[in-house]
């Protein structure tokens, strides 16, 4: 089940990776990302989204092959964009930057659960959601790190550019039968805030397109770091 949720969920993780995207400056300039964390991640082998695995034996013979090669010494060390944890009964979603608040972060995390809660009672009445080649999403991956939630990514399916915000209230759509049910309609629904207020590297970027100021940035993201918290 969990080798299923992960092939089925890569297609929404360059949705889910626009509404975190938190780091358009590098070493003190404007890099023209919304995310430029994960640019400077994907240096890193065993990154990104993972290909498809047709069942759990064959991502666990992936996984004895680089170990008995020395690639790595458990499966913790492929870091991939969603990963089946090596160690617990769950799946990690790995792809967001680090949003700029509490809240948002919540949300996030609200919006995964719900999701791969959706994927997994699909599977259980005999129904799937549509799988994609890993070159294809790493497409809306590559739009999402560039442009954020104001960008467009291919709706695979109609085989056309679509707006982000607009396959972003899709996913909210597809989702909500599930969300009452783990008692999370709140959390999710800040997503609308997100999309209204911007990302954290769209309030970033204003900050700094009204003061010119990189000190003035720091103290913002200083302020809504512990926004929520206390």
């Amino acid at each position: 089940m969990a080798v299923h949720i992960v092939n089925q969920i890569r297609y929404f993780l360059p949705h889910i990776y626009a509404l975190s995207t938190n780091s358009p400056f590098w070493e003190g300039r404007n890099t023209g990302f919304k995310s430029f964390r994960s640019k400077i991640f994907d240096k890193f082998p065993r990154t990104g989204i993972p290909p498809l695995f047709e069942s759990h034996s064959e991502y666990e013979e992936y996984v004895n092959l680089l170990i008995k090669t020395g690639c790595i010494d458990n499966a913790k060390k492929i870091w991939w964009d969603i990963r089946v944890h090596p160690f617990f009964p769950t799946i990690e979603v790995r792809i967001c930057d680090v949003p700029l608040t509490v809240d948002e972060t919540i949300t996030i995390a609200a919006l995964i659960q719900a999701l791969s809660f959706k994927l997994y009672k699909l599977r259980t009445q005999n129904l799937n959601f549509a799988t994609y080649k890993r070159d294809l999403i790493n497409e809306n991956k590559w739009r999402a790190s560039r442009y954020g939630i104001d960008g467009k990514l291919i709706d695979f399916g109609k085989e056309g550019e679509i707006n982000t915000r607009i396959l972003i209230h899709e996913l909210l759509e597809f989702i909500d039968d599930v969300v009452d049910e783990l008692g999370s309609r709140q959390e999710i629904e800040r997503t609308f805030q997100i999309l209204e207020n911007g990302t954290g590297a769209d309030r970033q970027l204003k900050v700094y397109e009204d003061t010119q100021d990189f000190k003035a940035v720091v103290d913002y993201i200083i302020d809504q770091t512990v926004t929520g918290v206390a």
